[in-house]
Parts: C-alpha cells; structure tokens; sequence
C-alpha cells in the first residue's frame, strides 16, 4: 500500500474483500462507469489500521472520496452512480427507483447472507439450508425475468449488478437450477458476458468459474 494517507490520494480508495458479493458489486459499478479508483484488497479477518481508522464498524466494502468516507453497500453504489452519472444505472422516475432500491437492499440482506452462509459456515445444516432458500429464491422469480431484457426493466441498472455477482457464484456456490430456469440463464448470460464483468473480477473470482 502506498504511504500516502487514503484520505490525500487523488483518486477514490475502495477497501474491498476479493470474494465478497458487496464489494464485487462496488468493483463493477466503478467499471461500467469508468470511475479511477484504487482498489485496496484486504483480508476480512485482518483489516488494515487505516481502514479501522476510518470505519467505525469495521466493514468492507470501504469507500474514501478524500474526505468521505462510506461503508454502506447500497450508499456507496448509489453515489458513485450519482457522482459519476454517466451512463445512468437508476431509473429518474420515482416509482422505479422506489422499486430499484428495494430490491436492492433485499439483495443486500436477505440473499447475499445466504452466500455468507454457503461459503463460511462450519454447520453442514445452515449451509444446506442457506443453498435450499437461494436456490428457492432464485426459482420463485424465474417469471420475472421473462418479460424484461433486464432485471424488471428495460435498462441495465445496479439492480442487474447485484445480481451479476451473485449468479457469477452460482456454481461456486453449489446452486443447481432446473431446466426451467432458462429465463435465469439466459439472463445470467447477458450480463456476465458484458466486457466491464470481466474486468470487474478478482483472482479470487475468477477462481469461482471455469469460464466466463
């Protein structure tokens, strides 16, 4: 890490753990916006003294903008996509973003949990029963993504990057899904395909999938 003070640099500083879906997400956002950033990869368990520093609670992802600091997920996606809004990944229109963020903090706490569960957990019963209820999920909305070319709308949003990563982590995971499920692939597809996914990727990531 270099000696000058995260909060001198002249660049946004992301703390990001390389198999976390919600500093995965940061990471692409920053992609598709084309946003200079310097991405600090950290060890959850043994976070730098910097970054306890800066964020009282301890949690990555991390965000520094000089003198802002933020370690909310959904916040950080948000202002990076208000600060840099070009090409815009929210709706304008009230309902839709209403909608956006919605599902975005139900992502958030209810479905990246379960990936925590599958991939930390020591108890064989929560991780099966964290793989059953993603799977469950992810099943349940197979009709949605049927009839929009993105995540319940027409423009790729950071609702469509939150689920990206979670999809890339499919196999990782160990979630199989149905036949039935191609509306999910075909989805799944689309956005893992586009060239800013790749380059979004850690080495870590990479390591999930035999291919992109």
């Amino acid at each position: 890490m270099s000696d000058i003070p995260v909060t001198k640099r002249s660049v946004m500083v992301l703390f990001s753990d390389s198999k976390s879906p919600s500093c995965h997400r940061v990471r692409l956002v920053a992609k598709e916006k084309d946003i200079p950033m310097d991405v600090i990869e950290v060890d959850a368990d043994n976070l730098p003294e910097d970054l306890l520093e800066l964020n009282p609670y301890a949690t990555l992802p991390t965000l520094v903008d000089r003198d802002l600091t933020l370690y909310d997920p959904q916040v950080i996606i948000e202002y990076l996509d208000e600060r840099f809004p070009h090409p815009p990944l929210m709706s304008v229109d009230p309902i839709s973003k209403a909608r956006a963020r919605q599902m975005l903090r139900q992502i958030e706490t209810e479905w990246y949990p379960l990936v925590e569960a599958i991939t930390s957990s020591a108890d064989e019963d929560e991780v099966k029963t964290a793989r059953r209820d993603l799977q469950e999920r992810l099943i349940q909305l197979i009709p949605v993504f049927e009839h929009k070319p993105f995540f319940m709308s027409d423009d790729y949003s950071l609702v469509d990057i939150s689920m990206a990563v979670m999809l890339w982590r499919l196999q990782h995971l160990g979630i199989d899904l149905p036949k039935s499920a191609k509306p999910i692939f075909d989805y799944a597809d689309k956005i893992i395909g586009r060239e800013m996914f790749a380059e979004s990727l850690s080495d870590d990531e990479l390591d999930m999938r035999d291919i992109i």
